[in-house]
């Protein structure tokens, strides 16, 4: 709902002393009258930002955006707000596709700087509210224009929050752009913003994200999140809801400051610090740690990075918590936190996480990996942070510590501090504290961090703002605060006297009102002596020095005070009747009690106190005299106001209602401008037609008064306009020709372009108007329409049109010299819309420079001093337009006394920097020429002649002929004169030389009179030889050079080409290679896959693994742990709960309910989808039909905001039921159809990865379809054959198994038991670990095998995993497999669940690292003999292409079995399942509701409810059907298949590219196959005969049977509802906090 006006805020400026008086007590709060403050609105006030190059400041709040000068005067204003908008909604807003859209206010969430590069001007980065949080730029010279603003938002351009209570912060980094090219040379600039979690609009925004800002080539747009900038991704964004309080940048890194529940320990509220390296893109760097404040100040609430003791420090002030809340108490402290000891804590934690898995030397957890991500700390070498201090793709991120950071308070309050800021006087820090009651309290901060207050301002009765400031000169304090207290106490002051001696600028006392008032509340403080003002000394207050005699009242005249007044003794009250009363209406309208009447005596009439009336007081006034009327015409419509003036026009506004003709047409008066007597303001009505006439007032029965003017009704009329084009960022001067276009006032007067308003700039004549365009946020044609008041005329048959502003790609030269006049050359598009183009400076003395640098501005005398200008000071030049890609600009001259600050065009309202960098060299000047020349040659000299100037460019002149200027250099300009003297253009022959606007005078120019060149002199002639044969030596030694160098480069390309042969040998052997294992592996994979049986799990297992995924214990499982004596009255309530949820506008309210709080996690929502699929799975036709009516609301909601993207997540609890319903239809077509090729293509990918070399450390695998997981490096390995003892009841068998040499004894056991059980599932075999390898030889020969035993081999801090090779078991050796309790060896391994990494108990202490085929990580300790071959390693990773072949090969192998899966899925020859055709059906109907019409939204949708919902998640997780054991390796292959199905059901064309990932390319000739497949699937079900309403009906009373196999008898089944139902209560009420 859209509130009243926001109440105003003030802008406090305290000037505060920096250090303790020594007699000030330290509980003292004084209301310091220096405080200077402003008046704004937009409360509350949000931020406050200081630009401190310009001393500019500028204020953000709710609705309002306000640029201030240093001393707190109004610049510019501009509303943001309210407008159109709902968080439910995404922009642009329309009311008809928005319903929940109401008018909204608009809370400033973010207001930052970004510096301009060189000589591009900065600008102002404003992001709100509104609009899901989309931002602007604004100039930071005039925030009313904008710089950039988009009307049509992407979803990536969302940066703050939507939700004006959920915190906001943001800073601004530059970096280096290695990515892109182009840019100010390789320069990116970003806006890190950290925003916390809001439950409406777009809910997958990071809590920190990277912003681009510059440079914006499209595609790219400005605010946009791109994949490549980074984020930090969270595994829940409503758990990690971080309150930002600050972002700050110091020494290459970047600072988030926030508070947020600890999810990793003791789930209390903590703050915490985080950092990232400015030019980390990737977000490698992460890094965080607890800030502990003692004494249980737990809740940062404001920040400053300032300095303590000479060094860096970030200052916190800090409140208690209440309880396990983020609510902060009054209890609040102070505490400080020196940067160098935040930095090494943080490089601890990275560390720790880095090299030594995330333990400290005590064993004690000090870092670990938060935000819920898939990593994990690691043990990486030692230097590993000195390498990769800003991280890598190898290292864990994003890291947290587990140890805070201490500090002990500062200072402590039991008032809640809201604000901190710091200045250093004398080697002193001064920390300025704001709270919530208002009061700043300055505390001295000692070296040891201790602090004593000494004083405290009473600013305001609110609280103060977080962005507290201290000036340019760290003088002076700006506080910002939201209140309506008054900002003077002037109405307290009830005479006068006590009004002067407050001395407050805001004070005065108002004469004849007799108050003490501010200025402009006194109606008459125009006139002198009306308004005394307390500031200056010399005002007195006025008196009654005598009356006599004193019992009479008199008429007093006191120097120019004429009116009331308060005597001092007797009291009497005088009144002049004279005094302003002019005519006898205005005397008769005087108050009786004065007893004032109409005299007509002599010498003349008058208003005079009835006892001095010497005749009859008039009963009645003469006729109303009218003197002028404006204006004098109007249009036919009637709507603009007319003013009368004159004199007896009536004694109060009813006596001229009704009496007011205009040009005989009724014209209503208006009494909020009608003045006693002297003015009537009416509104003129419309007459019909044109006509002329006087204007008549009537008062009561007296005669009309007439003026003497006449009033005419004209018909104005518009003709045409010129030009009828412009850029649509406006400035363009239009004139308007017309006809009687002088009609009615030009105040009444208003043009528009459409409905952008058009300012009028010139005074309007009679035949033409002239104004000037406002910006457009669309090109295009708009009609031109004047308002002539309420009359409205259009130009018939022209459009204005507005095209897109020029652009500017190119301007040279990028230097001029002071004088100017240097031609620009600017080239670019669009150029000839422009009607007045200029290049402007931006200039500023150099004793303004002088004076910033020496800070002495003082803001108490900021009037009577120096005053920096707001705007900027400019010099300019007209450019002219060559075609609508060039134009030329010559400088504009500038004094050498002044410091240019930028250049840019202005381009009519258009503004463009001048691209490149742009210099003004000191002047140039030419000091002398030879004042005697041949015909040959002119020699003027000088000094810098070429800082700024070409040769072409200059122009020298002899006489009334040019002297062609043949070389210029830095000292000396070369110009050829005529060959004859030519005519002087005055008495001599004077050497002028042109550069621009610089002309120079070289004095004259002789010519010599010997016409014959004098002969060359013999010592010139031996020069001359002597000469010539240094140049021939010289060209003689570079030849012989130039044939060395050109060996030796022969030589190099030799070598070059024989390393490439090399190369390409080598790659052509491995491709062989492949494809010959390849046709070997097709052959032997047709005969070995399949196997006795399908390892289905039964229909509970799979609903608990679907429902419930990486659940230790399924709910299903558990049961209801009760006393007897509860049991009877829990199950009771339990059944009407029940009977509730089966109530279904129950329980979609319930679902809606929960959904709309904001501590309901994603996670929490799939649970209770899933506890509530689970308490309603035997009445599923109910079920189906809530989840259909929440799927309807659902479908409501993203029609008004983006239809497409509906189901593309699981946010919404419906969207985990629509998940849980299909896995309960599908399950019956998994068992029977699709279930046994998933088992096939499972068992296919096994047999494949297991035939070549897993590295059981790394887990990657020769044999791989995914590019990450591949084993790269050449591996020599060999099959074998084991005899393996089968123990077959008493009988004992020999089973042969195939592994490799290369096998660890580990994964020998596994491929044993895959052979022995082969078929079985995998639960119902033993496992590895129970196990123990036994090598026999003969009958007493047998040797246990183990991965670590004492005949392990250890090389450094490298411990090497034993295997067959190491052990060098032969080739069809006999093995068997015992229980490991009665082995006699081995060592225990340990596996932790989800890892790929065995550890070797023991190994961990002794600090060796384990490897198997590669090491993780190569040791930094390389023999410098074995470098190269190192770089010959290295470069061999660096070809992906060499390795695609091996990829290709297993591909290959697996197609078929891809194949029937996709088929098994996707076929329409079967039937496809009822619930797919049910569903399909509702969607079509859904998207027919709503007119949807773009089959691609429906496609979506499909795609989304489907093969992404339902099969994707089955194809990646085949355990969820299968009773098999999904290893890291098969895991992977399987990842890429699934991506590969994703690929096939999306409506985008699939195009490949040499950066396209390795699975697209692997599978680009496929895709287009399968997404044929899909798009048949979706038609045939599509045109197939709906109304499979019953039959779906039927399937689910069948389904909800199945519930009933699931206990074993009535009493189990009883507990199992009830256990599910006590879930279900316990999530209402928040208990269940373990999910």
């Amino acid at each position: 709902m859209l509130a009243s006006s926001a109440p105003p805020s003030l802008l406090f400026l305290p000037l505060l002393l920096l250090l303790p008086p020594p007699s000030l007590p330290a509980d003292v709060v004084t209301s310091d009258p220096s405080v200077r403050w402003v008046e704004i609105e937009g409360a509350p006030l949000a931020h406050l930002l200081l630009d401190w190059d310009s001393g500019v400041l500028y204020v953000g709040g709710v609705d309002h955006l306000y640029q201030l000068t240093s001393d707190l005067e109004v610049v510019s204003h501009v509303r943001t707000g309210p407008h159109l908008d709902s968080p439910d909604c995404l922009p642009p807003i329309v009311a008809q596709d928005c319903p929940s859209a109401t008018q909204t206010h608009n809370h400033n969430k973010l207001l930052l700087l970004e510096a301009g590069q060189g000589a591009e001007s900065g600008s102002l980065i404003i992001c709100g509210s509104l609009y899901q949080g989309i931002c602007d730029k604004r100039s930071l010279s005039n925030i009313s224009q904008l710089i950039y603003q988009t009307s049509n938002p992407v979803d990536t351009q969302y940066v703050a929050a939507n939700d004006p209570r959920v915190s906001t912060v943001a800073v601004v980094i530059t970096t280096e752009n290695k990515q892109e090219g182009g840019g100010a040379g390789g320069i990116l600039r970003l806006m890190l913003v950290g925003r916390g979690y809001t439950s409406k609009g777009p809910g997958d925004i990071p809590p920190i994200t990277t912003r681009r800002l510059y440079p914006v080539v499209p595609p790219r747009r400005a605010f946009s999140q791109e994949e490549e900038l980074g984020k930090l991704v969270v595994g829940s964004y409503s758990e990690y809801n971080n309150h930002f309080v600050k972002a700050i940048t110091h020494d290459k890194h970047a600072y988030f400051l926030f508070s947020r529940r600890d999810m990793w320990h003791k789930k209390e509220y903590r703050t915490y610090a985080s950092r990232l390296c400015v030019s980390d893109r990737s977000f490698y760097s992460y890094v965080e740690v607890p800030l502990l404040c003692r004494g249980g100040y737990n809740l940062a609430q404001g920040a400053w990075l300032g300095n303590h003791s000479g060094e860096p420090a970030l200052f916190v002030v800090m409140a208690a918590g209440q309880a396990s809340t983020p609510v902060a108490t009054s209890r609040s402290a102070l505490c400080v936190y020196k940067m160098a000891d935040l930095d090494a804590m943080l490089r601890r934690a990275q560390e720790v996480c880095y090299t030594e898995g995330g333990r400290g030397s005590s064993g004690q957890e000090e870092a670990y990996i938060e935000y819920a991500v898939s990593s994990k700390c690691l043990k990486l070498p030692k230097v590993s942070l000195t390498d990769y201090p800003c991280g890598g793709e190898h290292t864990p991120n994003p890291i947290a510590s587990a140890v805070p950071l201490p500090a002990t308070p500062t200072y402590t309050s039991d008032t809640q501090l809201t604000a901190v800021t710091t200045a250093t006087e004398a080697g002193h820090t001064i920390a300025f504290l704001g709270d919530r009651t208002g009061k700043l309290h300055k505390v001295l901060v000692r070296s040891d961090s201790s602090g004593d207050r000494y004083g405290s301002v009473s600013v305001d009765a609110t609280a103060i703002s977080a962005d507290l400031l201290l000036d340019q000169e760290q003088e002076h304090v700006y506080v910002l605060t939201s209140s309506r207290v008054p900002v003077s106490s002037c109405e307290r002051q009830t005479d006068c006297q006590s009004c002067l001696t407050i001395r407050d600028p805001y004070c005065g006392w108002c004469v004849l009102e007799g108050r003490c008032s501010r200025k402009h509340e006194c109606q008459r403080h125009t006139e002198p002596n009306h308004w005394l003002w307390s500031f200056e000394p010399t005002n007195q207050c006025v008196t009654v020095q005598s009356l006599q005699p004193a019992n009479q009242s008199f008429a007093c005249v006191m120097s120019d005070f004429i009116g009331l007044y308060s005597c001092l003794s007797p009291p009497v009250q005088l009144y002049d009747c004279s005094a302003g009363q002019s005519d006898c209406s205005q005397c008769r309208a005087v108050p009786e009690e004065y007893g004032c009447v109409w005299c007509p005596g002599s010498p003349a009439p008058s208003c005079v106190y009835n006892q001095s009336c010497s005749s009859a007081p008039a009963d009645t006034c003469p006729p109303p005299q009218i003197t002028q009327v404006l204006p004098v015409s109007g249009p036919l419509e009637g709507g603009v106001l007319v003013t009368i003036t004159g004199s007896n026009l009536g004694m109060r506004y009813q006596d001229v209602v009704g009496g007011v003709t205009v040009a005989g047409v009724q014209c209503e008066p208006q009494p909020e401008g009608y003045q006693i007597s002297t003015r009537v303001v009416c509104e003129l009505q419309p007459s019909g037609k044109q006509r002329k006439g006087p204007v008549l007032v009537s008062v009561g029965n007296s005669l009309p008064g007439r003026s003497t003017q006449d009033f005419t009704y004209q018909d104005p009329q518009l003709l045409d306009l010129v030009p009828d084009k412009g850029p649509v960022s406006g400035g363009t001067r239009l004139t308007i020709r017309g006809r009687q276009l002088l009609t009615g006032q030009t105040t009444d007067l208003r043009a528009f372009l459409g409905r952008q308003p058009c300012y009028i700039v010139e005074e309007v004549n009679d035949t033409q108007l002239v104004c000037q365009t406002g910006s457009s946020n669309h090109t295009g044609d708009v009609m031109i329409r004047v308002f002539f008041g309420k009359a409205e005329r259009i130009v018939p048959d022209v459009a204005f049109r507005y095209l897109d502003d020029p652009v500017i790609t190119d301007a040279t030269p990028s230097e001029s010299f002071y004088a100017g006049g240097r031609i620009v050359m600017v080239t670019g598009r669009n150029l000839d819309v422009v009607q007045q183009p200029i290049i402007a400076v931006w200039v500023e003395p150099l004793e303004v420079q002088r004076v910033k640098r020496r800070k002495r501005l003082a803001l108490l005398t900021a009037k009577q001093q120096l005053v920096f200008n707001s705007t900027m000071t400019t010099v300019s030049e007209r450019c002219s337009v060559e075609s609508s890609s060039q134009m030329t600009c010559p400088t504009p001259s500038v004094s050498p006394e002044v410091k240019v600050k930028g250049v840019w065009f202005q381009l009519d309202n258009y503004k463009v920097k001048y691209p490149g960098t742009v210099q003004v060299p000191e002047t140039v000047v030419p000091v002398g020429c030879i004042t005697s020349v041949t015909v040959s040659c002119g020699v003027p000299q000088g000094q810098d002649l070429t800082r700024a100037m070409t040769r072409q460019e200059v122009r020298a002149r002899l006489g009334d002929q040019e002297c062609e200027v043949k070389t210029l250099d830095n000292t000396h300009l070369y110009c050829e004169p005529p060959e004859t003297q030519p005519m002087s253009e005055d008495d001599g022959n004077e050497l002028p030389v042109l550069m621009g606007n610089l002309e120079v005078d070289l004095g004259l120019v002789q010519y010599d009179s010997d016409s014959l060149l004098s002969p060359v002199p013999l010592a010139a002639q031996i020069g001359l030889g002597a000469g010539a044969a240094v140049i021939i030596l010289s060209v003689l030694v570079i030849i012989l050079m130039y044939r060395r160098k050109s060996k030796q480069a022969l030589r190099d390309y030799k070598k070059v080409l024989l390393q490439l042969e090399t190369l390409e040998i080598n790659v052509g052997d491995q491709c062989r290679k492949e494809f010959t294992d390849l046709m070997t592996e097709m052959m032997d994979l047709s005969s070995d896959v399949g196997g006795p049986g399908l390892p289905l799990l039964d229909y509970r297992t799979y609903a608990e693994r679907v429902f419930f995924p990486g659940q230790q214990v399924a709910p299903l499982s558990r049961q209801l742990d009760l006393p007897d004596s509860r049991r009877q009255t829990v199950e009771q309530g339990l059944q009407q709960l029940n009977n509730l949820l089966n109530n279904r506008l129950f329980l979609t309210r319930f679902i809606h309910t929960l959904e709309a709080q904001q501590g309901f996690s994603q996670r929490d929502r799939g649970y209770v989808a899933s506890l509530l699929t689970m308490a309603l799975h035997d009445k599923l036709e109910y079920f189906t039909e809530v989840m259909k009516t929440l799927l309807q609301d659902l479908v409501q909601q993203y029609v008004a905001k983006n239809p497409k993207l509906m189901l593309r997540r699981t946010e919404t609890v419906v969207e985990k039921m629509l998940t849980n319903w299909m896995s309960i239809c599908l399950y019956s077509f998994l068992k029977d159809v699709a279930g046994e090729p998933l088992y096939m293509l499972y068992r296919a990918i096994k047999y494949q990865v297991d035939k070549g070399p897993v590295d059981v450390v790394t887990g990657k695998a020769k044999r791989t379809l995914n590019d990450s997981h591949l084993l790269r490096e050449d591996i020599d390995y060999s099959s074998m054959t084991l005899t393996v003892l089968v123990k077959n009841g008493v009988e004992v068998q020999p089973c042969p198994v195939k592994v490799l040499d290369t096998d660890t004894i580990t994964q020998v056991k596994d491929k044993i038991l895959d052979q022995v059980y082969r078929g079985a599932p995998f639960s119902q075999r033993p496992s590895a670990d129970s196990l123990d390898l036994e090598w026999r030889s003969g009958q007493a020969g047998h040797l246990t095998l183990s991965d670590d035993d004492v005949t392990a081999v250890v090389q450094g801090r490298w411990k090497r995993l034993n295997t067959l090779q190491h052990y060098k078991v032969p080739d069809g050796a006999t093995v068997a497999l015992i229980p490991r309790s009665q082995s006699s060896g081995g060592v225990n391994q340990v596996f932790q669940t989800g890892e790929k990494t065995p550890m070797l108990e023991g190994e961990e202490e002794e600090g060796l690292r384990l490897w198997h085929l590669v090491k993780s990580s190569e040791d930094p300790e390389i023999p410098k003999h074995r470098k190269s071959s190192m770089r010959e390693r290295e470069r061999a990773k660096a070809i992906p292409e060499i390795y695609l072949t091996r990829l290709l090969s297993m591909k290959g192998t697996l197609q078929k079995f891809v194949d029937d899966v996709f088929v098994a899925i996707l076929s329409t020859k079967r039937p496809p399942p009822i619930a797919v055709r049910f569903f399909f059906d509702f969607l079509d109907d859904m998207a027919e509701k709503h007119g949807i019409d773009d089959p691609e939204t429906v496609h979506i949708w499909k795609t989304n409810s489907l093969p992404l919902r339902f099969w994707v998640n089955i194809l990646k997780n085949p355990q969820f059907v299968l009773d098999v054991q999904v290893t890291d390796s098969i895991d992977a292959v399987l990842s890429v298949i699934a991506q590969t199905f994703i690929d096939s059901c999306t409506t985008s064309e699939h195009k490949v590219g040499r950066d396209s990932p390795v699975n697209k390319l692997l599978y680009a000739r496929e895709i287009p196959r399968y997404k044929q497949l899909v798009e048949r699937y979706y038609s045939d079900i599509h045109s197939a005969a709906s109304g499979c309403y019953q039959e779906m009906n039927s399937t689910l009373t069948e389904l909800s049977g199945i519930i009933m196999s699931l206990e074993e008898d009535s009493s189990g089944q009883k507990m199992q509802l009830a256990y599910r139902l006590q879930q279900v209560a316990a999530l209402v009420e928040n208990k269940v906090t373990d999910l």
